[in-house]
């Protein structure tokens, strides 16, 4: 899977998604830091690429329809810290078909995974 990390999530992420064999970069690494949000979006969309983010201004469903992008992962931990972002993402791309969250709209919370289909 393609995966763009956004500038909230953890670098360490890169290589974890990377180990488990997916193509993973990060806002950061694209010079778009800091940017808006739209910035963000459109740079993974024209890159075919799940976004994974924190950012709550993702977080309106009928803004981010799924079957209109390439994907959306949302990440709401109680306590956000990197060591918890890496290992719950991580977690869920090692036990999930991630594979068919592919245009959808997904959020990952401590202990659910819920996933909007097209």
């Amino acid at each position: 899977m393609n995966i763009k990390l956004d500038e909230n999530m953890p670098a360490a992420l890169v290589d974890a998604l990377q180990a488990l064999g997916h193509d993973a970069d990060t806002v950061p690494q694209q010079g778009i830091a800091g940017r808006d949000d739209r910035v963000v979006w459109n740079a993974a969309q024209r890159a075919g690429r799940l976004l994974i983010t924190q950012d709550l201004d993702f977080s309106d469903v009928r803004r981010y329809r799924p079957g209109t992008h390439c994907g959306l992962l949302l990440v709401r931990l109680r306590k956000p810290g990197r060591a918890a972002l890496t290992a719950r993402v991580s977690a869920a791309f090692e036990t999930e078909q991630v594979q068919t969250w592919q245009q959808c709209f997904v959020v990952l919370t401590d202990h659910k995974l819920r996933i909007r289909r097209p």
